[in-house]
């Protein structure tokens, strides 16, 4: 009992820290000198790192975030045993991810939106949902011309696209939960968005 407690706060630890990684603001600092959260909405996610280097980056930051929010869900659904009767590990490893990239520790808790981090760790959980929710994104930003839009609604969808295609329960609990706390970390997009001051994408 308590080596499985143990696995699952090593498991918590290390998905926080590498979600923490801002490789956003890594990124932008190795290339200009510049310090990301000085840029726009100071955000070190996709969408401001295309504003100082450009829609190259922005995939780059986009794929590499994306990783990073799938590879602590991959490693404790394969080798942490504690709670792999409710996918607990996983989730686990999901929601200290998407909280490292937002809140990260080497950045003074601040950092992106976690939403590639999120679909990233939506991926990992489940395939076929990941997939879905990513194309809901791709779609919606490129109809509306808006990355927060397209971000809000996939991940709004995403629990509701798990419970359809039978995920445990953990899981769609997850995305539900993380769901609410990535629409949150959009409230200055929706403020805007709602003016008709949000950029588009262009």
């Amino acid at each position: 009992m308590i080596y499985k407690l143990l696995e699952l706060i090593l498991t918590i630890v290390a998905a926080y820290l590498i979600g923490s990684i801002p490789t956003g603001y890594l990124i932008v600092k190795a290339k200009t000198g510049q310090d990301i959260r000085t840029v726009g909405s100071g955000s070190t996610g996709a969408t401001n790192v295309k504003r100082v280097l450009g829609k190259k980056y922005f995939f780059i930051v986009m794929l590499l975030d994306a990783l990073k929010g799938a590879l602590p869900v991959v490693l404790a659904e394969h080798f942490i045993s504690a709670g792999s009767s409710l996918g607990l590990a996983p989730v686990l490893a999901a929601v200290a991810v998407i909280i490292g990239h937002s809140k990260s520790i080497f950045l003074q808790f601040k950092g992106g939106k976690s939403v590639a981090s999120g679909v990233g760790t939506i991926l990992a959980l489940n395939l076929m949902v990941g997939l879905i929710i990513a194309l809901v994104w791709g779609i919606v930003t490129y109809t509306t011309k808006y990355v927060s839009v397209g971000s809000i609604i996939a991940l709004i969808i995403s629990p509701f696209v798990m419970f359809y295609l039978s995920a445990p329960i953990a899981y769609v609990a997850y995305c539900a939960l993380g769901a609410v706390y990535i629409v949150y970390l959009h409230r200055e997009n929706i403020k805007r968005l709602l003016q008709g001051n949000e950029n588009k994408v262009r």
